[in-house]
């Protein structure tokens, strides 16, 4: 496949409007949604070599391609590219900004259609199920009718398990890394934290702060701070940074005196040029309520029955107290219950829940293994 100058794989990239209204789950409907998405590689003439990406929390859909806003490459470059087990010389890839993003999708920061202004806090509550529903319409659009593969990690995963509840007839196969089927008391509290620091912020302004001119970026600063110790391990922090002084002697007052203190604050401060603070807040809310067992009486295995000739592959790490392999435990235990197939890996990292967005060959191994086969019962080389 083709690169630029700077080694980037070269991908097309687009927003699609959908014809149709998306029905949302908390009632009501979107009209005019608009979806920013990039796509990698091509759609072969049997239609079979299509894969979805989808993204975690406070991802995008640049997955392999250098981001807009930061300069940085994409988010899953160890994984998406030629060579790689997610390969554009051999699969039609596409990652969409999900429903209340902010890099192109339709979300609380766009302009509401009917008033002019950005929607706020009056734009409709979504779901982990209302993302896919768009990601499907989508899919209609782009005239990709079956996948080989759905694929994500983290909420990523959690769209995974939604697809393939959802819409089993048209996936081959789904990789769900690093995910659960509900969200636990833990995660939400750990999101309500984040969500009260943006609202604490005297510049969050009701969530009109879009149309008032300024930006709530030290509250949504502290919520990545506070996430993103729950994306690592104990192990990764003492490692990387121990008790080890940003510089010679205490400053005997509240200056960043550690090199962890150091490393969140500049997360914090990256985070804010990329991301919109009301996002955040819907996009945390959306994976609280998921519960893909609710509508099923509880049973997870229920919820799996109609994707029984689906193929599954679920990941976890052994490190990843965020989303512990309990949970992907739990996922195989149903898919085996409902009569699917699913092959289960524990990778031994010490990174904690990022482990897999980082270079780790097992995973790495894993994934190639498992689309290798799935490419082949569905006739490609």
């Amino acid at each position: 496949m083709a690169e630029d100058a700077s080694g980037s794989i070269v991908a097309e990239e687009g927003v699609v409007r959908l014809k149709k209204a998306l029905r949302l789950d908390s009632g009501g409907a979107l009209d005019g949604l608009e979806i920013a998405y990039r796509t990698y590689g091509r759609l072969n003439a049997a239609k079979s070599n299509a894969i979805l990406i989808c993204h975690a929390l406070t991802l995008d859909q640049h997955v392999a391609s250098v981001h807009p806003l930061t300069g940085k490459p994409g988010w899953w470059t160890t994984t998406v590219g030629p060579g790689l087990p997610i390969d554009p010389d051999r699969h039609f890839i596409i990652c969409s900004n999900v429903v209340g993003g902010c890099m192109g999708t339709t979300g609380p920061c766009s302009l509401n259609p009917k008033s002019g202004e950005p929607y706020g806090l009056s734009f409709p509550m979504i779901t982990i199920a209302d993302m896919v529903r768009a990601q499907a319409a989508l899919l209609d659009q782009l005239g990709v009718e079956t996948l080989l593969a759905v694929v994500g990690g983290s909420m990523g995963g959690m769209q995974v398990l939604q697809w393939a509840s959802d819409y089993p007839e048209r996936l081959h196969s789904a990789v769900c890394i690093a995910a659960a089927p509900r969200h636990s008391a833990q995660n939400i509290a750990f999101h309500e934290v984040g969500r009260q620091a943006i609202m604490a912020d005297p510049d969050w302004r009701g969530g009109d702060y879009a149309r008032q001119g300024v930006r709530p970026e030290k509250g949504l600063s502290v919520a990545r701070m506070a996430a993103h110790i729950t994306y690592l391990s104990e192990a990764a922090l003492q490692r990387k940074f121990g008790r080890e002084l940003q510089r010679d002697g205490l400053s005997w007052g509240f200056d960043a005196d550690f090199q962890v203190e150091s490393y969140l604050r500049h997360q914090g401060a990256r985070f804010v040029e990329r991301f919109d603070a009301n996002s955040y807040l819907y996009i945390t809310r959306a994976m609280d309520y998921f519960d893909l067992a609710a509508a099923k009486g509880g049973s997870l295995a229920e919820a799996f029955r109609p994707a029984r000739e689906v193929r599954f592959c679920v990941l976890s790490f052994t490190s990843d107290w965020l989303y512990p392999t309990t949970e992907s435990r739990s996922i195989v235990g149903a898919l085996n219950a409902a009569g699917a197939r699913v092959s289960f890996v524990e990778i031994e990292s010490d990174k904690g829940h990022d482990a897999f967005l980082l270079d780790e060959p097992v995973m790495r191994a894993a994934l190639s293994g498992f689309l290798d086969s799935a490419g082949k019962a569905r006739g490609l080389a």
